[in-house]
């Protein structure tokens, strides 16, 4: 017999665990098979007939279920006034709604339930009726007005995704926007650099400044400049032209080499970032905004200062930000040894995570929206995709290293921030012993990072902590310049324990977070003084100017 017909190789290569992982790594058909063997005996069969006399009341007219008006897909009169399309969507609309209440009655732990609702999501928003471009009226209608054009360029689209996007509809024009021409154009320069970052600072815009520096800690996985967008719509001028003297972390896109990076190395990174504004602005403190996984390396910093006495960050800011994950989210669908085993080793063969397997986990938890809205319009109905500034910003991915990545996971899993059972060079993260004050900021409508997790982040500290509820979605609510009137925000002190309560008392406005914000950081970074005729200092001198360097590599 051959050695490499041994048993108990094959056994280890083929081992149905591992072979589902690579298949599977979610853990999706997992959830829906213990759906099935949780409600077979008794809701099942109960849900199943219950599906059977509403698609007979279907059949006949009498049902009255119906899209909810904000379903972009049944949109079209045809669902409504024409026999057949308006029975295919009641039909459709029936039995999801039997699937997801076979998921309620399961009746799992939260984490669990996160899973089986995403797969049956995933599930039912790919059969979907617009899906088919014989039958959605939309694409009918496009094809029939545009002579078969419209299929045509389809076709077109969706052989260029295959060929360039992995298989996945493109979400938007790229071509459109130019990093340092349209896009993160606020004036400024990089005054520090290792390689793990730079520092940009950016020119005053008024003649006098606040004396301490902000700055911005973006999340490792995206590039800054979602919030240095375009002029009116980038939140490091909005700062500057409030007096706050701004300054902004540029992460390096790291590469298989720099697999090592974990979380002390962003920490240290932060560190000496801080230390470099200080000595600029000559200050021996600074205030720094975090957004995002930003936040969770801030977190992990104030810590560690806090460990070793040391006062550095005068006053913190989250935005969007995880810090105790226990708190039901969307995102601790994710919190299983298995899956994170699972992503734990891909991450270390490769030596980091790459953007694209980022992009499409989150686009998979919103697949009506972020995945089959653009199937529809872009390869059904012949469309381009539009050219808007932050769709071109989320395609502008960046890598995790495999060090940074496993932390992470270790964090998401034994909860180290919030216990303080975390650890900075030796030195224990517990963040009831960070007296500085803190504004934390949650979005109504967040699928990644839910407000009422987020507002979980008030209740950490040791200082006041300021908080905001911005409406709209994760990265809506922080591109949000002041103007809009669609737009609106609660605040006030996190004295309470339950989030509930909190909103109960704080009565929401029109306006965005940052007008509250740059009033709560203004009365926090000391007195004004003569804003600074150039960038930089004898110690750190200017260098490129601003986007830089890091913020260009792909």
């Amino acid at each position: 017999m051959p050695k490499w017909f041994a048993p108990e190789r094959i056994g280890s290569a083929l081992a149905p665990r591992k072979v589902l992982a690579r298949v599977d790594p979610l853990g999706l058909a997992g959830a829906l098979v213990h759906v099935g063997t949780r409600t077979a005996t008794n809701a099942l069969p109960r849900r199943v007939a219950g599906l059977g006399v509403e698609l007979a009341k279907v059949a006949v007219g009498k049902s009255t279920i119906a899209p909810d008006k904000k379903d972009w897909r049944f949109e079209n009169r045809a669902w409504k006034e024409n026999p057949l399309y308006h029975r295919l969507c009641q039909s459709y609309l029936a039995w999801t709604k039997t699937a997801l209440a076979l998921v309620d009655d399961a009746q799992f732990d939260w984490r669990t339930a996160e899973r089986a609702k995403l797969a049956t999501v995933l599930f039912t928003a790919a059969l979907a009726p617009t899906n088919a471009p014989l039958l959605n009226p939309d694409v009918i209608e496009r094809a029939y007005e545009t002579g078969g054009r419209s299929a045509v360029k389809g076709l077109r689209n969706i052989s260029r995704d295959v060929m360039g996007n992995r298989g996945f509809p493109r979400s938007v024009d790229r071509s459109a926007f130019v990093v340092g021409r349209d896009l993160a154009v606020t004036p400024g320069a990089v005054v520090f650099r290792n390689e793990v970052c730079e520092l940009l600072q950016y020119a005053a815009m008024t003649p006098t400044v606040n004396a301490l520096p902000m700055i911005m800690v973006p999340p490792q996985i995206n590039k800054y400049y979602f919030m240095d967008m375009a002029p009116g719509r980038s939140f490091v001028e909005y700062g500057l032209q409030q007096g706050l003297q701004m300054f902004a972390i540029s992460w390096r896109n790291p590469t298989e080499e720099h697999r090592e990076w974990g979380l002390s190395t962003y920490v240290d990174a932060v560190n000496d970032a801080v230390r470099a504004a200080c000595e600029i602005a000559g200050t021996d403190q600074a205030n720094t905004v975090s957004l995002c996984a930003g936040g969770i390396t801030t977190a992990a910093l104030l810590g560690h200062l806090a460990s070793t006495q040391d006062a550095l960050i005068n006053c913190a800011t989250f935005a969007v930000t995880l810090l105790d994950f226990t708190v039901p989210t969307m995102i601790g669908l994710l919190a299983s040894p298995a899956i994170v085993e699972n992503s734990r080793r891909s991450t270390k063969r490769a030596g980091v995570l790459r953007g694209h397997s980022a992009t499409a986990l989150f686009s998979m938890l919103r697949p009506n929206d972020l995945i089959w809205n653009y199937w529809v319009r872009n390869n059904l109905m012949g469309e381009e995709p539009p050219a808007f500034d932050v769709l071109s910003w989320n395609s502008d991915a960046t890598r995790l290293p495999a060090g940074l990545h496993a932390d992470f996971l270790d964090l998401f899993m034994q909860n180290s921030i919030a216990t303080g059972s975390c650890s900075v060079h030796g030195n224990p993260v517990d963040l009831s012993k960070v007296e500085c004050d803190s504004f934390v900021v949650g979005a109504r409508t967040d699928h990644l990072t839910p407000w009422k997790a987020c507002y979980a982040t008030t209740q950490l500290m040791g200082g006041t902590s300021q908080f905001a509820l911005s409406s709209s979605g994760h990265i809506q609510s922080l591109v949000n310049p002041p103007g809009n009137p669609r737009m609106n925000v609660a605040t006030g002190e996190a004295t309470d324990a339950d989030p509930e309560e909190w909103l109960a008392k704080n009565t929401a406005v029109t306006g965005s977070w940052w007008v509250p914000w740059a009033e709560w950081a203004s009365s926090r970074s000391g007195g004004r003084r003569p804003a600074p005729s150039s960038l930089g200092s004898a110690a750190h001198p200017a260098d490129d100017p601003a986007p830089g360097r890091y913020v260009l590599a792909s």
